[in-house]
This record gives C-alpha cells, sequence and structure tokens, in this order.
C-alpha cells in the first residue's frame, strides 16, 4: 500500500532523478546486511516451482528487468533483492558514450507508458565488465542466482557499415561475465540503428557473433530485441533469419515510434518529442506479435515477452501467446517493487 504515495512523491521529480534517487535509496538500504536480507525475504519468492530451463539456462523464476534500467550493472544486489528471475544489463557499447541531451524521459500517467530517447547511455564495455565480472566473483557459484544478459549495441559515431565490430567487440568482452546476449538493433533513439533490422545487414552481423560463438568452448545463447513497428515482410525474414543462423530466442517487443490511441493530448507529446514508447499502449501489438512468432515457428524459438506487463494477469497472457518468459520495465515504474512477487503470485494460482 506504500507504493502509491512513494509514486505521487517520486512522480513530483524529473523521471531520470527520480530514478536515480530511488535506485540511490534501495542501494543503500541493501548496503546494511540484516536490511537486505529483510528485503530479499519480503519481495523474492523462494519457490522452487518457478524454476525454468530456457535456452539451456536455470532461470529461478519467468519475471525479468528489461533492458534500460540497470544500463551499467549498478544495481544488481538490489535487483536481485526484489525478486526478478533475470536482468539485462545494457544497451552496452564499446566506448562510454552520455546519450542524448536531456530531458529525454518522459511520463504519460494517464496511460501508463513513457517515452525515451535516451541514446545508448552507458558507461562503456570496459567498465561495466569490471563491475560484472565482481558480480560473478561473488554469485557465480549460487544456484539460485539472478540470470544476466548482455544487452549489446553500437556506439552512436560508429557508421552502420561497420556496426558489427562494435557488436563484435561489446560480445567478446562481456562473453565471461554474462549469460547470455541480446543483440539490439531496434531503438528508435539512436540514428539509423534500426536500419540495422533489414535481412542481409542483420545476417552479417549475427553470422559473424555465431561464428566466434561457436568457436568458444562453451557458447553463450544469442537473442535478438526487435521493433514493434516492423512489417509482415520484416517479421517474416527475421523468423527465416532466426532459424537460419540458429538464434537461441528473440524479445518481442522493444519500444514504439507510434502515437497512436493515447489518452495525452497531442500539444504534450509534441512537447516531448520524439523517442520510444512503452508500457500499456504498447501491449497489445507486442502481444499480437508474439502471437505471430510463435504459431510461425511453432513454438521452436523461445520468445521473451516485453511490452505493456504490469500484472499477473498481463504475464498469464503473454505466457498463453506463446512466451518462454516476461520482462518487465514501465510496469515496475508504475507497480513498484512488489511487481515480481504479485506476477508470481498469480501465476502460482494457475
Amino acid at each position: 500500500m506504500f507504493y502509491p504515495l512513494l509514486r505521487k512523491c517520486l512522480f513530483l521529480l524529473p523521471p531520470e532523478t527520480a530514478h536515480q534517487v530511488s535506485m540511490k535509496f534501495l542501494k543503500g538500504c541493501c548496503s546494511i546486511s540484516f536490511i537486505q536480507r529483510s528485503i530479499a525475504h519480503s519481495f523474492a519468492l523462494q519457490e522452487t516451482s518457478f524454476c525454468k530451463i530456457i535456452f539451456g539456462l536455470p532461470f529461478r523464476n519467468p519475471v525479468g528487468l528489461g533492458a534500460g534500467f540497470d544500463k551499467n550493472a549498478l544495481y544488481l544486489r538490489e535487483l536481485n533483492s526484489l525478486g526478478f528471475g533475470f536482468l539485462e544489463i545494457g544497451t552496452v557499447t564499446p566506448l562510454p558514450q552520455k546519450g542524448n541531451e536531456k530531458p529525454r524521459l518522459f511520463r504519460l500517467p494517464k496511460d501508463k507508458a513513457l517515452i525515451n530517447r535516451m541514446g545508448f547511455n552507458n558507461d562503456g564495455v570496459h567498465i561495466i565488465k569490471k563491475r560484472l565480472e565482481n558480480w560473478k566473483q561473488q554469485h557465480g557459484q549460487d544456484q539460485n542466482r539472478m540470470i544476466i544478459g548482455g544487452n549489446i549495441g553500437k556506439n552512436k559515431i560508429t557508421a552502420n557499415e561497420q556496426a558489427w565490430k562494435d557488436y563484435e567487440i561489446c560480445f567478446n568482452d562481456l562473453f565471461d561475465v554474462v549469460d547470455y546476449f541480446t543483440v539490439n538493433v531496434s531503438s528508435p533513439n539512436t540514428p539509423g540503428l534500426r536500419e540495422l533490422q533489414e535481412k542481409n545487414v542483420l545476417k552479417n552481423i549475427l553470422e559473424n557473433l555465431q561464428k566466434i560463438n561457436l568457436a568458444k568452448e562453451t557458447p553463450k545463447p544469442i537473442l535478438l530485441k526487435i521493433a514493434p513497428d516492423l512489417s509482415q515482410e520484416q517479421l517474416n525474414d527475421i523468423i527465416e533469419l532466426a532459424i537460419e543462423v540458429n538464434l537461441a530466442g528473440l524479445v518481442i517487443s522493444n519500444t514504439t515510434i507510434s502515437r497512436d490511441g493515447l489518452s495525452t493530448p497531442m500539444n504534450e507529446l509534441n512537447k516531448m518529442g520524439n523517442g520510444g514508447l512503452s508500457g500499456k499502449p504498447v501491449q497489445k501489438k507486442s502481444t499480437e506479435m508474439l502471437q505471430y512468432f510463435h504459431d510461425k515457428t511453432g513454438g521452436a524459438i523461445p520468445l521473451i515477452a516485453s511490452g505493456g506487463i504490469f500484472t499477473g494477469l498481463d504475464a498469464s497472457e503473454k505466457f498463453q501467446k506463446g512466451a518462454s518468459l516476461v520482462q518487465v520495465w514501465t510496469g515496475f515504474i508504475y507497480e513498484g517493487p512488489t511487481i515480481v512477487k504479485k506476477i508470481l503470485k498469480h501465476l502460482n494460482k494457475k
């Protein structure tokens, strides 16, 4: 009951500031061992029936946190304490970059949505790798640990013709410190990035990564995150490509550039400007895409559902339409730290 009041207070702050304040507060709490244990006891369910083996990895539960929330692997302990089954760090690029100018994150409370144009702001792969190495040293042998995915992208200054090199750098540097990779070519906030979703360009990137991957002693699952704004022809191309290069899975979906059907007035939207829309408005489209991919592949490719998941009912619908796992992000902002626990309790009743 406390979170609606806390949310009102946080929503008085600019979105990025609210994010930093809330996560630093949680980090401070978790730095005190007995408080951290209390948080984990309150929010992280230890029910073994939630465990799932997906693309060869043991997920303690199927509810994860999508990329963009903990871009720099700063809050692994804290998010682990809140019970997430998995977390994607990043999007990580080879070089550090500041991202787009502020303000670049906006709330749409009437639509239970966010608009962001962050622009892959992150500390760069080398610094993030060190943080993940420290995490792995402490938790690598824990059988009930949170799975870590590495969401990788290209730097803004890198031409699309050279993008494959950026993905290769991130893949090699993070290989030993993450459990799986998600290739991000679908953010609308890096100029030209979505052009990498075209079949031939994307094929070159993915084939290069798989070549490196298969030369390793123990290859890692490679997934692809796609946009909800693709045409049916593009969707079919990605299905064909996913099978051809033997992707471990797909993340469906990223944010949308559409503004259709919003309750937020147009004059407010114009003030916010460009960016990717996430939250409830993406739910229907991402679920339709999820079912399309599941039906077309006969369920042969594991799918992570992302887009508009706020409640256990939302998660159940995604699983019914073919998801193996689900990711929250905007729902976490609006629903608060109990979101994983509430979703899992709902799933446990079914």
